[in-house]
């Protein structure tokens, strides 16, 4: 017996008697390569545990709660769950792994949080490692939230898509290892606004657990195409509310809807389109106001306007009668397309038209009157005298037939518009005897082939009301813009003559060709498609206008 003992000691006396060393900090003496405990203070494939508990945010166990682990990569994980005091345990988990757990109950909302388990105590491996969980606190999923929605205008935003993030529904306190940025427990409930506009969140936590917690509700509402045209009409909407804010607020928490263009844009106003003089006064350019017939009138805003705000009213040169037409907004409010009635836009006429439109962005209000021309801006066409009509003054004609006094009015209707640029005026001469001495022309004055500068001036009569046939006189459809461009002109008979009977057959001359250009312009006068009229133009007949009919 005394010989064992003595076997089993020597190894310690030999160490004892020099000085040994341990260079390599295996925790073994240099030069002991078999030693009989090493394999217990030093495991090759070191194992831990994860553990923890599981409580309410009143601080109460919660059993049979779902406590799911994955361990780093590993395809398979493990899984427990809590006992009647809230707790778990979990055994041979690698030292050194990084564990990711679920923690999961009906009823309850989801936590998921990391650590890693411990491998060594100082530097030595060991086997009971621990990473520690806990205490786990899951909030109740009880709760709801109302939050009424409501357009920019203020009216409910029916069908309005929202989300609520409920951020943090839970809380763990990890290990001496870990930081709290590891751990996640949210909760994301979507709702669709009702007939009222009211989203209604339902199995959230309620506002006293997450006040208990800290946590906040963040609220996301979609932009909206509120009239199903394919474009956002609205903004969307987000915002935060505290646990405790909810608390202390029983009413249903109010969202308004921003517009779908930041405010702030300024006034309503017309930013493009077919006809520029409804973007203002300065855009008289007949090439940008000239419509193809057939072809409806584009309007462009600066911001969106509201679909059924947009009234439009149409009338001829003279704004004798409405016209027909129709209107429709569209790409979000951002344009309008403007058609006139099947066949009323002609070649060659001019037309006045009246916009009206509210924004869609606090009611900012736009209203202009504008011109625009039939034509085709690569078709120009030749300018003729249409019609020469004079008005009698008398009531009735006092030798009982119509005829032109001197001083009388007479009007040269043009096929087309034109425009008299800043200069002398062109002269307008008769091919009969208007002097009374007989004969025409020569030295007569105003008489054809008389050009020296004797004739009848002639002048823009651009209308701004009917023609007058009654007495009151006819009141224009609405206030109309005068555009430079027109296709009446007049000029006042100076002949000391008066002219009776076969006024039908007077042929009349207006001597463009008798003007000299004026300096920077094409000539002294132009059409609307921008072209000079230099050739006289002639026409027989003046038509007879009675004079205006007294009232009843």
């Amino acid at each position: 017996m005394k010989k064992q003992v003595l076997m089993a000691v020597l190894p310690l006396m030999v160490w004892g008697c020099g000085d040994p060393t341990d260079a390599d900090n295996d925790g073994v003496a240099d030069g002991i390569r078999d030693p009989n405990n090493v394999s217990v203070v030093v495991p090759s494939t070191p194992k831990g545990t994860v553990s923890g508990q599981v409580l309410s945010t009143t601080l109460q166990p919660i059993a049979d709660v779902a406590v799911a682990m994955t361990i780093g990569s590993q395809p398979t994980g493990k899984s427990v769950t809590t006992d009647a005091s809230g707790n778990f345990v979990m055994t041979d988990v690698p030292a050194g792994a990084q564990v990711l757990l679920t923690f999961s109950k009906s009823g309850f909302s989801t936590l998921r949080a990391t650590s890693t388990v411990p491998s060594s105590a100082g530097n030595v491996p060991i086997n009971n490692g621990n990473a520690s969980f806990g205490p786990v606190t899951l909030t109740q999923l009880n709760g709801s939230l109302a939050v009424t929605v409501v357009t920019p205008q203020g009216r409910p935003a029916v069908g309005a898509k929202a989300v609520l993030e409920v951020d943090k529904a839970g809380s763990v306190i990890l290990s001496n290892y870990d930081s709290v940025s590891s751990v996640v427990s949210k909760v994301y409930v979507e709702a669709t606004a009702d007939a009222n506009g009211i989203l209604t969140f339902n199995g959230i936590p309620s506002g006293i657990e997450l006040a208990r917690l800290n946590g906040t509700y963040n609220l996301w509402i979609a932009p909206m195409d509120t009239n199903g045209d394919g474009v956002v009409d609205t903004g969307g909407y987000t915002k935060s509310y505290s646990g405790g804010s909810i608390v202390g607020s029983q009413a249903t928490t109010l969202a308004q809807l921003n517009f779908s263009k930041p405010s702030g844009v300024g006034a309503l106003n017309i930013e493009g389109g077919n006809v520029s003089s409804l973007k203002g006064a300065a855009e008289t350019d007949p090439l940008r106001n000239l419509v193809r017939p057939g072809e409806p009138i584009y309007v462009y805003f600066n911001q969106p306007v509201q679909p059924g705000s947009v009234f439009v009213r149409l009338t001829d040169e003279y704004a004798k009668e409405s016209l027909p037409v129709t209107a429709s907004v569209n790409v979000g409010g951002y344009s309008a397309t403007i058609t006139p009635g099947n066949g009323i836009v002609q070649e060659g006429k001019e037309y006045n038209i009246f916009v009206r439109a509210v924004a869609a962005e606090g009611g900012s209000n736009y209203s202009r009157t504008g011109f625009f021309f039939g034509g085709d801006q690569s078709a120009p066409r030749a300018i003729t005298i249409a019609e020469i009509r004079y008005q009698e003054q008398e009531r009735p004609p006092a030798n009982g037939a119509f005829q032109l006094n001197t001083g009388e009015l007479v009007y040269v209707t043009f096929s087309a518009p034109i425009a008299k640029q800043v200069g002398q005026s062109v002269q307008v001469f008769f091919g009969t005897d208007i002097d009374g001495v007989g004969g025409v022309g020569g030295n007569s004055i105003g008489e054809i082939d008389n050009y020296s500068g004797q004739g009848f001036p002639l002048d823009i009569a651009e209308p701004t009301k009917p023609i007058q046939t009654r007495t009151p006189a006819e009141l224009p459809v609405f206030g109309i813009q005068a555009s430079g461009y027109s296709t009446r002109y007049s000029f006042t008979y100076g002949g000391t003559t008066a002219l009776s009977g076969g006024l039908d057959r007077i042929r009349i001359r207006v001597a463009f060709s008798n003007l000299a250009p004026v300096l920077g312009t094409n000539d002294v006068y132009e059409s609307i498609w921008g072209q000079p009229i230099n050739a006289d133009l002639e026409a027989t007949g003046i038509i007879q206008q009675p004079a205006p009919a007294l009232p009843n």
